[in-house]
């Protein structure tokens, strides 16, 4: 594992001190960034602003790997702009002002703030750099791989444009690579690795659109392999060899992230609060965002607890305010919480269930119109046309219940929600049960 403030250990055969490969490689121009054409390609808004120098405070949302530290980077250099980047992981206000101090006592040049992992910024320490935002001070470049509609303050979010960077297919990774290979310079090319076009698209394969994550694991696997002839030839089990030990180190975004989270839900489902903690643990101590991770739990509040337990959602949700507020490892504990009280809360997918019905009807069946009693009547056309014509109050009405129809003409009697007997869903279904029986009897009253 990488030392707490310091670099992570040097690949098998690569001097301590040198730059990972992923970094050495880092286009120096426009044009070598690959996969990125919808906003640097020849005319494109992004690139033109850039050639020209007009550097706006922007958003860089984007899968790990797309090239976002990149390209900011690179826009500082066109703009002969100074160039100050820090993660939001490891900074704070403090170092905010001390940037913004800087940038103030030197304005004949302009600084180009760029802060990895925007999003794990709370919303005081985004707050810190709208005035100079505004005042123009500085030029804010956050990068993020989360939504920043959801992420990222609304001021903050109204004073920047959002660029959106796609995860790199696989040709475009195994072109990568391949540059990676030739470049005696920066690359691999001195160790003459013989790397069959299979062996690439494997690795881009299990990179899955990550080209800093498919460097890594090239690099890696070209170190390990054995010298025949002058040669290093890659097989495949030394590249599933070397994509394992990243994998360990730092991979957050391939297959394995994706199997821990799954274990996590599904030891959560199965109300197994111990598995549950170890996967938590696992995923954490991984480097995962944490908030990531409290999104999950939100959703698993809905989807697998749902009305069982109601205050489930409001827990969850409160885990996550909670890791916003004390960061890490604090907030964690937070976390923790949720997890356990959702392994041991009852279980219901019932809303689910409903909700997934209810929208396959509208998205399979003709939209028809609503009734008319169901309308409201705001002017005289209206009421004359019948909007409303018929409507119960049910407040006006014993125990507020009402003979009415709700549904379209097509779908009267469609039941989505199916409540369990679990939990707080029992009283729910005792409800649900009796307002059915009253509307029956009433039915057959009539």
């Amino acid at each position: 594992m990488a030392d707490l403030f310091g670099e992570p250990p040097a690949a098998p055969g690569r001097a301590a001190g040198e730059a990972p490969l992923a970094d050495r490689m880092r286009p120096r121009t426009l044009d070598e960034i690959v996969g990125q054409d919808h906003l640097l390609g020849p005319g494109r808004v992004l690139r033109a602003m850039i050639e020209r120098g007009e550097i706006h405070s922007m958003i860089l949302w984007g899968p790990p790997g797309s090239g976002k530290t990149t390209l900011a980077s690179l826009m500082a250099t066109i703009a002969g702009a100074r160039f100050v980047a820090f993660s939001a992981v490891l900074s704070g206000v403090k170092e905010i002002r001390q940037v913004i101090a800087d940038a103030e006592r030197d304005r004949r040049r302009r600084t180009i703030l760029f802060v990895d992992e925007i999003h794990r910024f709370n919303r005081a320490q985004q707050d810190a750099f709208l005035p100079h935002v505004e005042s123009g001070v500085l030029v804010l470049v956050g990068a993020t791989t989360e939504n920043p509609s959801f992420e990222v303050n609304s001021a903050l979010l109204s004073r920047c444009r959002v660029y959106v960077l796609r995860g790199l297919d696989e040709p475009d990774v195994v072109t990568i690579l391949g540059r990676a290979l030739a470049d005696r310079e920066r690359g691999l090319g001195a160790l003459r690795a013989d790397v069959a076009d299979e062996a690439l698209a494997l690795i881009a394969r299990i990179a899955n659109g990550d080209a800093r994550s498919a460097l890594n694991v090239l690099e890696v696997a070209v170190r390990m392999a054995p010298e025949e002839g002058g040669a290093r030839r890659l097989t495949e089990a030394a590249i599933r060899e070397a994509a394992q030990k990243k994998t360990l180190l730092y991979d957050k975004s391939g297959e394995e992230h994706y199997n821990i989270i799954s274990a996590l839900h599904k030891s959560l489902r199965d109300s197994d609060p111990d598995a549950s903690l170890y996967w938590l643990a696992r995923m954490l101590e991984a480097g995962e965002d944490p908030l990531y991770v409290a999104r999950r739990l939100v959703r698993f509040a809905s989807e697998d607890v749902g009305n069982a337990d109601p205050a489930a959602l409001a827990l969850t949700l409160a885990a996550r305010d909670a890791y916003h507020f004390l960061g890490t490892p604090e907030g964690e504990l937070a976390l923790a919480q949720a997890v356990i009280y959702l392994a041991l809360a009852p279980k219901s997918n019932a809303v689910y269930v409903a909700w997934d019905e209810a929208r396959d009807d509208v998205r399979q069946r003709p939209a028809e119109p609503v009734p008319l009693h169901l309308r409201n009547a705001p002017t005289g056309l209206m009421k004359n046309l019948g909007y409303g014509r018929g409507y119960q109050y049910a407040h006006d009405a014993p125990d507020a219940r009402v003979e009415q129809e709700h549904l379209p003409q097509a779908l009267r009697g469609r039941a989505y929600y199916r409540p369990t007997d679990r939990g707080q869903e029992a009283e729910i279904a005792r409800r649900l049960a009796a307002w059915k029986r009253w509307r029956a009897e009433r039915a057959g009253g009539a």
